[in-house]
């Protein structure tokens, strides 16, 4: 039995029987989905996918003519999504609970993976879908740079906003909050002082969660679309950007793994980049 929840708990979901696949997804529209820089997902029969609590409480974002986004309309996270013309149901790998027994397989999608991120594991790679799926991708325009500054916007693109200079830092945090959140292996989060940041549309189509019992940990998400947006935190002077919502290269890459004491069992590291099993120090 592999089982799921969203990061707050209203989502809950349960698999009776083996997961037939997993992959990493690099498309932008999964990027933009999930705020990270690629998204993971595992397939199942949909004969053996049953909801716990929560069905009723799902939103549907129509991403595309064939594409639906499901995602948790309190906190934000992805939810599992269903073919029923292939008998399949696909979850968000970064919401499953334990290990599922199964490895990623291959990267999807990376005809269009992001610019600033490099697949150092050596699983097979597919521009597009990967064989035997008869669909096609949807082309989306790249936007242009423009200097000085650094953009980025949700899925839907109600939600847009601007940066200005350097990240502050730039770490890929493991923590199981984030994976819920992001509903992925990890989550690769810039920091920006207050003052280089400014919403330049929809920022009142914005959502923002705080886990309950956390002392800073939230999410913020565009209520339309679900996807994941920079979250202000005041008390700390800081804007927490997820790396997927951006439309253009920020010039700086992640420092770090952080929290890789609770790293997804089904996920391998295989960067070279400084690993901390919890936040370090400074």
């Amino acid at each position: 039995m592999t089982i799921g929840n969203c990061l707050c708990g209203a989502l809950r979901w349960e698999i009776d029987g083996p997961l037939s696949a997993m992959m990493h997804c690099h498309c932008s529209m999964c990027r933009k989905s999930h705020g990270t820089l690629f998204a993971t997902f595992a397939i199942a029969p949909l004969a053996s996918f049953r909801w716990q609590a929560g069905e009723d409480h799902v939103k549907n974002y129509r991403s595309s003519a064939n594409g639906v986004r499901a995602f948790c309309p309190t906190c934000g996270s992805a939810a599992p999504g269903t073919m029923p013309e292939m008998g399949i149901v696909f979850v968000p790998a970064g919401n499953l609970q334990g290990d599922p027994g199964i490895r990623p397989q291959r990267h999807i999608f990376t005809g269009s993976k992001s610019p600033w991120y490099e697949i150092t594991d050596d699983l097979p790679q597919d521009e597009a879908y990967p064989p035997g799926v008869g669909a096609k991708g949807v082309e989306r325009p790249a936007p242009a740079p423009r200097a000085g500054f650094t953009d980025g916007s949700c899925l839907c693109g109600d939600v847009a906003f601007e940066l200005t200079g350097a990240p502050v830092r730039a770490m890929n945090c493991h923590c199981s909050r984030c994976r819920l959140g992001r509903g992925a292996a990890h989550a690769t989060n810039l920091f920006y002082k207050l003052d280089q940041f400014r919403w330049t549309r929809g920022e009142s189509l914005v959502t923002d969660y705080k886990v309950p019992e956390a002392r800073f940990h939230a999410a913020a998400f565009c209520s339309r679309c679900g996807s994941k947006v920079p979250r202000i935190s005041a008390e700390r002077g800081v804007v927490n950007v997820p790396a997927g919502s951006l439309d253009t290269d920020p010039g700086m890459r992640p420092a770090a793994h952080i929290f890789v004491a609770d790293k997804a069992p089904w996920f391998e590291i295989t960067d070279s980049l400084p690993q901390h099993e919890q936040m370090p120090a400074g």
